[in-house]
């Protein structure tokens, strides 16, 4: 059991690759750099590896494994009610699934980095920030209590401000990092209140034992909603604004200023899956409080609904993935929200694999584009750059619910949950299978703009090519996954077991309210072949196929509808086109209110006027003192005679005066 003892080493790793190229990187050669970066990623998977191979051997019994390694913090008397935080490694199933996704999609954005960073400055810095993003990202999944898990929460949104500034001497990247930044801010001080919640609740931020308390507490109801729900709501705010989800959702498209693998690490498997992850973790809390599951469904599937319409007019490639990441982690919460944990979680992974190559494949366009963005720009690129092409259709596939791709089996499983599972919310449905028609159409919108018809680009100028090898690897690898990585589902099309659902099922059962209802057998003489057609033929597949065709019509059979449409939709166009004014919104609502404050008050007033009347006032005075005074050093010795006496006389006055009161 070395890796279960040792899981530190995980963390280890990275953080150290990331220390040694960001104190001597800048001395290193860019070999030498990929062999940290990438060395100290790749050891980091292996471990992962062996971690799992020894995790299978544990007995029912010792799951989740807890290792404690010092006392981090302690305050207060043991007997009374102390503040007492361990540094401590959790590893149970959960854990297993986020560690496996985070190591693997992050080693081969890593690999794929090294060819599309080839030529940019600050290379050892890039790498830096890559390692020290995987450190705090794996803090966050291996974190025994809710204490770690923050120290990892706060690490990854540092990274990222770090990383969507890469490129410092643009403003609109500095200006979306910060964006980034303070956004995340917000949700994460509901967070911070949410965890001293948690303690003042529990005594403990410890999984284990707040989970055992939680257990024993009835649960509460829509009616008379309590303290869980306080901390399960107050910790949801801090994943919305993480995970990017209505209102703060704002920071995520901008986020496509830094370089396209930090959007791929960013957007599918690190950083917005933060929210869902803890959401899962936290299901014995959400579970017993249903008003708190209604806020995160309601969330969710609003928001994959709302970003999938703007997804619609995007002309941006990366703006395009980044809203659909937005709508697709709507359908992570909407899964947890209606109790079906191990469905989001389902969906987080295959998500991994699908974004990821979206993303890899966006920069393996852009690469070839010489940085050109604007899809309406491109066009014919599919016999040029025929590796970029087939596996960004796979993705595409994947991602529109395509029967046999990933996104098929994790996607279904979200919306059955939330139409006929055991919280089931029927018009949250609705919306989520309206998204799913919509994402099929914009994201083969994309493919067709991008890939087919006459080239709308100067062929002379742009010399289209396709990626070296460190970049198409990476691509055909995530192609696969994004083929197979729902296949562990599949059984369950012909009534049989759903493995990934079998295998998590032990972290989202330990603590359940009550048992999960048993899934409807098929009905009697029901062969598979018709279970499995039955199950392909769904309203979101159709859909997702309605979607397809109406893209295929507008962007290759018919290219002047869009423009047509948009004509006669004009002020439906525009809202859309322009992300219906929410920045806009915020930026006359809240900002300029904010600027006009801090300049106004808080700065003319408050810090010129008073602080600064105060400090100079007091300066005045003494200066002005002083000169008084200054004047009376004349130089003249009858006049420092005079001074003289008419001291001496007054303290002889003031001397008779006090010995005249002691006598009476």
């Amino acid at each position: 059991m070395f890796m279960l003892n040792y899981t530190w080493i995980i963390l280890a790793l990275p953080i150290l690759g990331a220390a040694i190229n960001g104190l001597f990187g800048k001395r290193f050669s860019k070999t030498a750099v990929n062999s940290v970066a990438i060395g100290s990623v790749g050891l980091t998977f292996l471990a992962v590896c062996e971690l799992v191979r020894e995790f299978w051997s544990l007995p029912a019994a010792q799951i989740p494994w807890v290792k404690t390694y010092y006392t981090w913090m302690a305050a207060g008397d043991y007997t009374s009610h102390p503040f007492h935080i361990n540094f401590a490694l959790q590893v149970d199933q959960l854990t297993i699934i986020m560690l496996l996704t985070v190591s693997f999609v992050g080693l081969l954005i890593h690999i794929y980095s090294t060819g599309y960073m080839a030529h940019e400055g600050g290379y050892y810095r890039y790498f830096s920030y890559l390692n020290l993003f995987m450190f705090f990202m794996l803090t966050l999944v291996l974190g025994a209590n809710l204490a770690v898990m923050f120290v990892g929460w706060e690490g990854v949104g540092l990274c990222s401000y770090l990383l969507i500034g890469f490129w410092f001497h643009k403003k609109s990247a500095t200006d979306a990092g910060k964006k980034a930044f303070i956004t995340t801010r917000i949700g994460d001080l509901a967070f911070m209140v949410g965890l001293l919640l948690a303690f003042w609740t529990f005594g403990s931020l410890s999984y284990t034992t707040m989970f055992q308390k939680a257990a024993q507490m009835q649960p509460e109801t829509m009616a008379h909603a309590g303290v869980l729900t306080g901390i399960a709501v107050l910790l949801f705010i801090g994943a919305i604004g993480k995970s990017a989800q209505l209102p703060l959702y704002v920071w995520l498209a901008d986020a496509m200023e830094g370089p396209t693998p930090v959007s791929a690490l960013i957007h599918a498997a690190t950083m917005v899956t933060a929210g869902v992850y803890m959401v899962a973790r936290m299901n014995p809390v959400y579970s017993r409080a249903p008003m708190a599951m209604l806020v995160v469904a309601t969330v969710g599937g609003v928001t994959a609904f709302y970003a999938a319409t703007i997804a619609l007019m995007q002309k941006d490639i990366k703006k395009v993935l980044a809203y659909s990441t937005i709508s697709q982690l709507g359908y992570m919460f909407l899964g947890c929200g209606v109790g079906a944990y191990a469905a989001g979680i389902f969906h987080l992974m295959t998500h991994a694999f699908f974004k990821g190559l979206l993303f890899l494949t966006a920069g393996s366009v852009i690469h070839a584009m010489g940085g050109e963005q604007d899809m309406t720009k491109m066009g014919g690129l599919r016999k040029k750059i025929p590796i970029t092409y087939w596996t960004m259709m796979i993705a595409t596939l994947a991602i529109a619910g395509i029967p046999g791709f990933a996104g098929f089996f994790s996607k279904d499983e979200i919306l059955e949950a939330a139409k006929s599972g055991q919280h089931a919310i029927l018009w949250l449905w609705v919306l989520g299978t309206l998204a799913a028609g919509l994402t099929s159409f914009y994201m083969f919108r994309l493919m067709f703009l991008t890939f087919f018809g006459k080239p709308r680009f100067d062929e002379h100028k742009v010399h289209v090519h396709e990626s070296p090898l460190n970049m198409t690897i990476p691509l055909m690898i995530l192609a696969f996954l994004s083929t197979f990585g729902g296949w562990l589902a599949a059984p369950k099309l012909a009534g049989g077991i759903n493995y990934f659902a079998q295998f998590l099922n032990p972290v989202f059962t330990k603590y359940a309210v009550s048992p999960a209802p048993v899934e409807a057998a098929a009905a009697p003489g029901t062969s598979p072949v018709v279970q499995v057609l039955l199950s392909l033929v769904g309203i979101p597949v159709i859909l997702g196929l309605i979607g397809l065709l109406v893209a295929w019509w507008f962007y290759i059979k018919n290219p002047n509808a869009p423009k047509q449409l948009a004509q006669k939709l004009h002020g439906a166009y525009v809202l859309i086109l322009n992300k219906y004014y929410v920045d806009e919104i915020y930026i006359a609502v809240i900002v300029r209110p904010l600027l006009w404050l801090s300049r106004r008050v808080l700065w003319e007033f408050f810090d010129a006027t008073v602080i600064d009347g105060v400090v100079n006032g007091t300066a005045t005075v003494a200066r002005e003192s002083g000169g008084t005074v200054r004047e009376l050093q004349s130089g003249n010795t009858r006049s420092y005679a005079s001074w003289v006496v008419i001291g001496a006389v007054g303290f002889t006055i003031l001397l008779l005066a006090f010995i005249g009161l002691a006598v009476r």
